[in-house]
Protein backbone atom coordinates (compact mmCIF):
# COMPACT_ATOMS: atom_id res chain seq x y z
CA UNK A 1 0.00 0.00 0.00
CA UNK A 2 1.17 3.55 -0.40
CA UNK A 3 0.07 7.21 -0.17
CA UNK A 4 -3.41 7.92 -1.96
CA UNK A 5 -4.98 11.46 -2.00
CA UNK A 6 -5.33 13.01 1.41
CA UNK A 7 -8.62 12.59 3.21
CA UNK A 8 -9.98 15.38 5.52
CA UNK A 9 -13.57 15.73 7.48
CA UNK A 10 -13.00 19.71 7.54
CA UNK A 11 -15.07 22.29 4.85
CA UNK A 12 -13.92 23.97 1.80
CA UNK A 13 -11.42 27.50 2.92
CA UNK A 14 -12.92 30.66 2.01
CA UNK A 15 -9.85 31.35 0.26
CA UNK A 16 -10.79 28.93 -2.34
CA UNK A 17 -10.93 31.22 -5.57
CA UNK A 18 -6.94 31.41 -4.79
CA UNK A 19 -6.25 28.17 -5.87
CA UNK A 20 -5.76 26.73 -9.38
CA UNK A 21 -9.81 25.76 -10.79
CA UNK A 22 -8.36 21.82 -10.35
CA UNK A 23 -7.16 21.95 -7.23
CA UNK A 24 -9.73 22.15 -4.65
CA UNK A 25 -8.59 23.55 -1.56
CA UNK A 26 -9.11 21.88 1.41
CA UNK A 27 -9.18 22.80 5.28
CA UNK A 28 -6.62 21.05 7.57
CA UNK A 29 -6.23 21.87 10.81
CA UNK A 30 -2.69 22.82 12.77
CA UNK A 31 -0.34 20.11 12.46
CA UNK A 32 -2.94 17.91 9.84
CA UNK A 33 -4.50 16.38 13.23
CA UNK A 34 -6.92 14.09 12.10
CA UNK A 35 -6.18 14.08 8.29
CA UNK A 36 -5.45 11.19 6.67
CA UNK A 37 -2.59 11.22 4.27
CA UNK A 38 -1.73 7.44 2.97
CA UNK A 39 -2.90 3.90 3.61
CA UNK A 40 -0.63 1.42 5.73
CA UNK A 41 -0.63 -2.35 6.24
CA UNK A 42 2.45 -1.44 9.05
CA UNK A 43 0.28 -0.27 12.15
CA UNK A 44 -2.09 2.22 13.56
CA UNK A 45 -2.39 4.31 16.79
CA UNK A 46 -6.20 3.94 18.42
CA UNK A 47 -5.71 7.05 20.77
CA UNK A 48 -8.84 6.58 22.54
CA UNK A 49 -8.31 3.02 23.68
CA UNK A 50 -4.51 3.36 24.48
CA UNK A 51 -3.60 0.87 21.70
CA UNK A 52 -1.24 0.42 18.68
CA UNK A 53 -0.02 -2.30 16.93
CA UNK A 54 2.34 -3.87 14.39
CA UNK A 55 0.95 -5.40 11.29
CA UNK A 56 -1.83 -7.74 13.38
CA UNK A 57 0.07 -7.83 16.43
CA UNK A 58 -0.03 -5.33 19.28
CA UNK A 59 3.09 -4.52 19.97
CA UNK A 60 3.45 -4.17 23.85
CA UNK A 61 2.90 -8.31 23.19
CA UNK A 62 5.84 -8.39 20.61
CA UNK A 63 7.42 -6.75 23.37
CA UNK A 64 6.87 -9.19 26.21
CA UNK A 65 7.63 -11.90 23.56
CA UNK A 66 9.78 -11.41 20.96
CA UNK A 67 13.42 -10.27 20.04
CA UNK A 68 14.20 -6.93 18.76
CA UNK A 69 15.13 -8.96 15.44
CA UNK A 70 11.96 -10.71 15.24
CA UNK A 71 9.61 -7.86 14.92
CA UNK A 72 12.19 -5.97 12.63
CA UNK A 73 11.56 -8.96 10.16
CA UNK A 74 7.81 -8.43 10.30
CA UNK A 75 7.70 -4.86 9.47
CA UNK A 76 10.14 -5.51 6.79
CA UNK A 77 9.14 -8.97 5.44
CA UNK A 78 5.52 -8.91 6.81
CA UNK A 79 5.77 -11.87 9.10
CA UNK A 80 7.61 -13.26 12.09
CA UNK A 81 9.89 -15.87 11.97
CA UNK A 82 7.94 -18.64 12.97
CA UNK A 83 10.35 -20.99 13.68
CA UNK A 84 14.21 -20.74 15.57
CA UNK A 85 15.74 -22.02 12.11
CA UNK A 86 13.92 -18.60 10.56
CA UNK A 87 14.70 -16.41 13.74
CA UNK A 88 18.55 -17.82 13.26
CA UNK A 89 18.47 -17.11 9.49
CA UNK A 90 17.43 -13.17 9.91
CA UNK A 91 19.86 -12.39 12.51
CA UNK A 92 22.60 -14.35 10.61
CA UNK A 93 21.62 -11.78 8.03
CA UNK A 94 21.80 -8.84 9.67
CA UNK A 95 24.79 -9.07 12.05
CA UNK A 96 27.35 -9.06 9.52
CA UNK A 97 25.74 -5.32 8.29
CA UNK A 98 26.79 -4.00 11.87
CA UNK A 99 30.08 -3.63 10.55
CA UNK A 100 31.30 -0.15 9.17
CA UNK A 101 33.63 0.48 5.77
CA UNK A 102 36.57 1.64 6.07
CA UNK A 103 35.92 5.38 4.46
CA UNK A 104 33.41 5.36 7.30
CA UNK A 105 35.39 4.44 10.37
CA UNK A 106 37.97 6.80 9.41
CA UNK A 107 35.66 9.85 9.16
CA UNK A 108 34.45 9.38 12.78
CA UNK A 109 37.28 10.96 14.64
CA UNK A 110 36.79 13.91 12.44
CA UNK A 111 32.70 14.00 13.17
CA UNK A 112 33.59 13.06 16.98
CA UNK A 113 36.21 15.82 17.35
CA UNK A 114 34.08 18.45 15.07
CA UNK A 115 31.69 19.21 18.25
CA UNK A 116 28.74 17.89 17.12
CA UNK A 117 26.18 16.71 19.16
CA UNK A 118 25.32 12.98 19.16
CA UNK A 119 22.65 12.80 16.88
CA UNK A 120 23.78 15.36 14.57
CA UNK A 121 26.89 13.07 14.05
CA UNK A 122 25.00 9.92 13.23
CA UNK A 123 23.20 11.96 10.75
CA UNK A 124 26.60 12.70 9.10
CA UNK A 125 27.56 9.53 9.26
CA UNK A 126 24.69 7.82 8.25
CA UNK A 127 24.84 10.55 4.79
CA UNK A 128 28.62 9.28 4.71
CA UNK A 129 27.33 5.35 4.61
CA UNK A 130 25.12 5.39 2.13
CA UNK A 131 27.23 7.59 0.19
CA UNK A 132 30.08 5.13 0.01
CA UNK A 133 28.12 2.48 -0.61
CA UNK A 134 26.22 3.82 -3.29
CA UNK A 135 22.42 4.23 -2.13
CA UNK A 136 20.43 5.32 -5.55
CA UNK A 137 17.66 6.85 -6.26
CA UNK A 138 14.27 4.44 -4.75
CA UNK A 139 12.81 5.68 -8.13
CA UNK A 140 15.83 3.69 -10.16
CA UNK A 141 15.63 0.41 -7.68
CA UNK A 142 13.42 -2.65 -7.07
CA UNK A 143 12.20 -3.86 -3.44
CA UNK A 144 15.00 -5.74 -2.79
CA UNK A 145 17.67 -3.00 -3.34
CA UNK A 146 15.54 -1.34 -1.47
CA UNK A 147 15.58 -3.55 1.43
CA UNK A 148 19.45 -4.45 1.17
CA UNK A 149 19.72 -0.98 1.47
CA UNK A 150 17.37 -0.56 5.01
CA UNK A 151 18.91 -3.39 6.40
CA UNK A 152 22.23 -2.25 5.77
CA UNK A 153 21.31 0.89 7.63
CA UNK A 154 19.54 -0.32 10.39
CA UNK A 155 22.14 -2.37 11.30
CA UNK A 156 25.02 -0.50 10.62
CA UNK A 157 22.98 2.56 13.40
CA UNK A 158 23.86 1.41 16.66
CA UNK A 159 27.31 0.59 15.43
CA UNK A 160 28.17 4.56 14.54
CA UNK A 161 26.33 5.57 17.39
CA UNK A 162 28.73 3.87 20.15
CA UNK A 163 31.33 4.23 18.04
CA UNK A 164 30.89 8.28 18.15
CA UNK A 165 30.33 8.31 22.02
CA UNK A 166 33.40 6.38 22.14
CA UNK A 167 35.61 8.38 20.30
CA UNK A 168 34.13 11.63 22.23
CA UNK A 169 35.68 9.70 26.04
CA UNK A 170 38.61 9.37 24.34
CA UNK A 171 38.32 5.44 24.10
CA UNK A 172 38.89 3.38 20.54
CA UNK A 173 35.70 1.88 18.77
CA UNK A 174 35.07 -1.78 19.79
CA UNK A 175 33.42 -3.82 16.98
CA UNK A 176 30.41 -4.82 16.58
CA UNK A 177 30.22 -9.12 17.10
CA UNK A 178 28.05 -11.15 15.39
CA UNK A 179 27.48 -13.94 17.85
CA UNK A 180 25.35 -11.07 19.92
CA UNK A 181 22.10 -10.03 19.14
CA UNK A 182 21.26 -6.52 18.62
CA UNK A 183 20.39 -4.79 21.27
CA UNK A 184 23.29 -6.69 23.35
CA UNK A 185 25.25 -5.38 20.98
CA UNK A 186 24.95 -2.46 21.23
CA UNK A 187 25.32 -2.25 24.94
CA UNK A 188 28.42 -3.94 23.91
CA UNK A 189 29.94 -1.61 21.98
CA UNK A 190 29.02 1.74 24.29
CA UNK A 191 31.19 -0.25 27.07
CA UNK A 192 33.93 -2.84 25.75
CA UNK A 193 31.87 -5.78 27.76
CA UNK A 194 28.72 -8.08 27.63
CA UNK A 195 26.20 -6.35 29.86
CA UNK A 196 24.18 -7.46 32.04
CA UNK A 197 21.01 -9.80 30.55
CA UNK A 198 18.32 -8.01 32.72
CA UNK A 199 19.70 -4.62 30.72
CA UNK A 200 19.74 -6.16 26.92
CA UNK A 201 16.21 -7.24 27.75
CA UNK A 202 15.30 -4.03 29.09
CA UNK A 203 16.89 -1.89 26.16
CA UNK A 204 15.20 -5.16 23.63
CA UNK A 205 11.87 -4.11 24.85
CA UNK A 206 12.79 -0.24 25.02
CA UNK A 207 13.42 -0.36 21.21
CA UNK A 208 10.51 -2.88 20.15
CA UNK A 209 8.06 -0.34 21.66
CA UNK A 210 9.93 2.44 19.78
CA UNK A 211 10.10 1.13 16.15
CA UNK A 212 6.99 2.49 14.88
CA UNK A 213 4.08 4.58 16.12
CA UNK A 214 1.38 6.06 13.57
CA UNK A 215 2.02 8.60 11.44
CA UNK A 216 4.65 10.89 13.98
CA UNK A 217 6.25 13.59 12.51
CA UNK A 218 9.69 11.48 11.38
CA UNK A 219 7.54 8.76 10.01
CA UNK A 220 5.82 11.22 8.13
CA UNK A 221 8.93 12.89 6.79
CA UNK A 222 10.43 9.48 5.85
CA UNK A 223 6.90 8.70 3.31
CA UNK A 224 7.27 12.32 1.90
CA UNK A 225 11.17 11.94 0.79
CA UNK A 226 10.30 8.45 -0.25
CA UNK A 227 7.82 9.92 -2.33
CA UNK A 228 10.33 12.05 -4.33
CA UNK A 229 12.70 8.84 -5.69
CA UNK A 230 15.36 9.88 -3.49
CA UNK A 231 18.13 7.29 -1.82
CA UNK A 232 17.06 5.06 1.79
CA UNK A 233 20.43 7.63 2.89
CA UNK A 234 18.45 10.52 2.31
CA UNK A 235 15.06 9.26 3.85
CA UNK A 236 16.32 8.19 6.78
CA UNK A 237 19.07 11.50 7.33
CA UNK A 238 15.72 13.40 6.82
CA UNK A 239 13.40 11.23 9.41
CA UNK A 240 16.49 12.06 11.88
CA UNK A 241 16.32 15.58 11.47
CA UNK A 242 12.80 15.25 12.29
CA UNK A 243 13.24 13.33 15.49
CA UNK A 244 15.80 15.21 16.73
CA UNK A 245 13.70 17.77 18.05
CA UNK A 246 12.68 18.20 21.08
CA UNK A 247 9.03 17.82 20.97
CA UNK A 248 9.38 14.62 19.44
CA UNK A 249 12.64 12.18 19.80
CA UNK A 250 14.26 14.54 21.65
CA UNK A 251 11.91 14.28 24.80
CA UNK A 252 13.47 11.61 27.08
CA UNK A 253 16.43 13.31 28.61
CA UNK A 254 14.02 16.13 29.09
CA UNK A 255 11.83 13.93 31.17
CA UNK A 256 14.82 13.12 33.03
CA UNK A 257 15.29 16.71 33.74
CA UNK A 258 11.46 17.10 34.97
CA UNK A 259 12.23 14.18 37.48
CA UNK A 260 15.42 15.61 38.61
CA UNK A 261 13.60 19.50 38.88
CA UNK A 262 11.13 17.71 41.32
CA UNK A 263 13.79 15.69 42.92
CA UNK A 264 11.07 14.53 45.78
CA UNK A 265 7.23 13.16 45.35
CA UNK A 266 5.97 15.55 47.92
CA UNK A 267 7.43 18.33 45.46
CA UNK A 268 5.37 17.50 42.76
CA UNK A 269 1.97 19.30 43.15
CA UNK A 270 4.03 22.61 43.89
CA UNK A 271 6.60 22.14 40.80
CA UNK A 272 3.52 20.94 38.66
CA UNK A 273 1.65 24.33 39.49
CA UNK A 274 4.20 26.64 39.05
CA UNK A 275 5.24 24.79 35.41
CA UNK A 276 1.69 25.13 34.59
CA UNK A 277 1.16 28.87 36.02
CA UNK A 278 4.26 29.67 33.69
CA UNK A 279 2.88 27.98 30.73
CA UNK A 280 5.99 25.31 30.70
CA UNK A 281 5.91 22.19 29.01
CA UNK A 282 6.09 19.26 31.66
CA UNK A 283 7.93 16.71 29.35
CA UNK A 284 7.20 12.86 29.93
CA UNK A 285 3.55 13.96 30.01
CA UNK A 286 0.49 14.13 27.58
CA UNK A 287 0.41 12.74 24.19
CA UNK A 288 -0.74 13.73 20.51
CA UNK A 289 -2.61 10.94 20.31
CA UNK A 290 -3.53 8.85 23.47
CA UNK A 291 -6.25 9.88 25.51
CA UNK A 292 -6.07 7.25 28.04
CA UNK A 293 -2.67 5.38 29.18
CA UNK A 294 0.01 4.75 27.02
CA UNK A 295 0.32 1.40 26.38
CA UNK A 296 4.28 1.92 26.11
CA UNK A 297 4.69 3.75 29.41
CA UNK A 298 3.08 0.87 31.33
CA UNK A 299 5.14 -1.79 30.08
CA UNK A 300 8.33 0.39 31.12
CA UNK A 301 7.11 1.34 34.12
CA UNK A 302 7.10 -2.88 34.82
CA UNK A 303 11.19 -2.83 33.36
CA UNK A 304 11.66 -0.06 35.60
CA UNK A 305 10.29 -1.25 39.03
CA UNK A 306 12.32 -4.41 38.02
CA UNK A 307 15.83 -2.61 37.45
CA UNK A 308 15.28 1.16 38.29
CA UNK A 309 16.16 0.88 41.81
CA UNK A 310 15.94 3.81 43.75
CA UNK A 311 15.96 5.87 40.52
CA UNK A 312 12.51 3.66 39.60
CA UNK A 313 10.84 3.77 42.68
CA UNK A 314 10.86 7.62 42.76
CA UNK A 315 9.81 7.84 39.14
CA UNK A 316 6.47 5.39 39.66
CA UNK A 317 5.77 7.62 42.82
CA UNK A 318 6.29 11.21 41.25
CA UNK A 319 4.20 9.93 37.78
CA UNK A 320 1.30 9.35 40.48
CA UNK A 321 1.56 12.83 42.16
CA UNK A 322 2.08 14.60 38.78
CA UNK A 323 -1.03 13.14 36.68
CA UNK A 324 -3.09 13.91 40.26
CA UNK A 325 -1.91 17.84 40.09
CA UNK A 326 -2.53 17.90 36.28
CA UNK A 327 -5.82 15.97 36.67
CA UNK A 328 -6.77 18.82 39.51
CA UNK A 329 -5.31 21.83 37.14
CA UNK A 330 -6.46 20.92 33.65
CA UNK A 331 -9.52 18.51 34.31
CA UNK A 332 -10.99 18.68 30.74
CA UNK A 333 -7.49 17.18 29.17
CA UNK A 334 -5.81 13.43 29.57
CA UNK A 335 -2.55 14.08 30.57
CA UNK A 336 -0.65 10.89 31.54
CA UNK A 337 2.60 9.41 31.05
CA UNK A 338 3.56 9.32 27.78
CA UNK A 339 7.09 6.37 26.80
CA UNK A 340 9.09 9.27 27.13
CA UNK A 341 8.56 9.53 30.77
CA UNK A 342 10.00 5.80 31.62
CA UNK A 343 12.04 5.17 28.63
CA UNK A 344 14.62 7.89 30.09
CA UNK A 345 15.03 6.38 33.45
CA UNK A 346 14.89 2.35 31.52
CA UNK A 347 17.98 3.70 29.52
CA UNK A 348 19.86 5.43 32.64
CA UNK A 349 19.58 2.44 34.39
CA UNK A 350 21.12 0.22 31.54
CA UNK A 351 23.33 2.60 31.48
CA UNK A 352 23.01 5.28 28.67
CA UNK A 353 24.30 9.24 29.27
CA UNK A 354 21.46 11.53 28.21
CA UNK A 355 23.17 12.52 25.40
CA UNK A 356 22.43 8.92 23.65
CA UNK A 357 18.30 8.55 24.43
CA UNK A 358 17.69 10.36 21.40
CA UNK A 359 20.31 8.58 19.30
CA UNK A 360 18.97 5.24 21.05
CA UNK A 361 15.55 6.29 20.15
CA UNK A 362 16.36 6.41 16.50
CA UNK A 363 17.80 3.27 16.41
CA UNK A 364 14.55 1.74 16.59
CA UNK A 365 12.59 3.69 15.05
CA UNK A 366 14.55 3.67 12.09
CA UNK A 367 13.18 0.02 11.30
CA UNK A 368 9.41 2.15 11.14
CA UNK A 369 11.24 4.82 8.91
CA UNK A 370 12.62 2.17 6.70
CA UNK A 371 9.16 -0.39 6.44
CA UNK A 372 7.58 2.82 5.52
CA UNK A 373 9.67 3.77 2.84
CA UNK A 374 9.10 0.32 1.41
CA UNK A 375 5.53 0.41 1.67
CA UNK A 376 5.78 3.92 -0.38
CA UNK A 377 7.86 2.60 -2.61
CA UNK A 378 5.52 0.02 -3.42
CA UNK A 379 2.74 2.07 -4.84
CA UNK A 380 3.80 5.52 -5.02
CA UNK A 381 2.72 8.91 -5.93
CA UNK A 382 4.47 12.25 -4.97
CA UNK A 383 3.59 13.75 -1.41
CA UNK A 384 2.44 17.12 -3.01
CA UNK A 385 0.08 18.77 -0.65
CA UNK A 386 -0.69 22.89 -0.71
CA UNK A 387 -0.74 25.74 1.57
CA UNK A 388 -3.11 28.93 1.97
CA UNK A 389 -1.28 32.38 0.58
CA UNK A 390 -2.07 35.12 3.39
CA UNK A 391 -0.42 37.54 2.77
CA UNK A 392 -1.18 41.13 0.35
CA UNK A 393 -3.52 40.33 -2.89
CA UNK A 394 -1.17 39.98 -5.61
CA UNK A 395 -0.31 40.78 -8.42
CA UNK A 396 0.48 44.62 -7.34
CA UNK A 397 3.23 46.52 -9.30
CA UNK A 398 7.00 45.93 -8.40
CA UNK A 399 7.81 49.77 -6.64
CA UNK A 400 10.56 51.63 -8.53
CA UNK A 401 14.08 51.89 -7.31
Amino acid sequence: MGTRTVAATTQPVALAHLRPADEPAVAAPPGLKGVVVAETALGDVRGTEGFYHYRQYAAPDLARTRTFEDVWQLLLDGELPATADERAAFAAEVAPLRALPPAVLDALPGIARGGSTPVAGLRTALSLLAGVEGFAPSLDVDRARLRADALRLIAATPTVIAALHRLRQGAEPVPPRPDLGHAADYLHMLTGVEADPRHVRALEQYLILGIDHGFNASTFVARAVTSTGADLGAVVVAALGSLSGPLHGGSPSRALDTLDAIGAPEHAGAWVRAAVADGRRIMGFGHAVYRTADPRSELLREVVEEIGGERGRLAVQVEGEVERALAALKPDRALRTNIEWYAAVTMEACGLPRDLFTPTFAACRIVGWCAHALEQHADNRIIRPSSRYVGPPPPQPVPAL
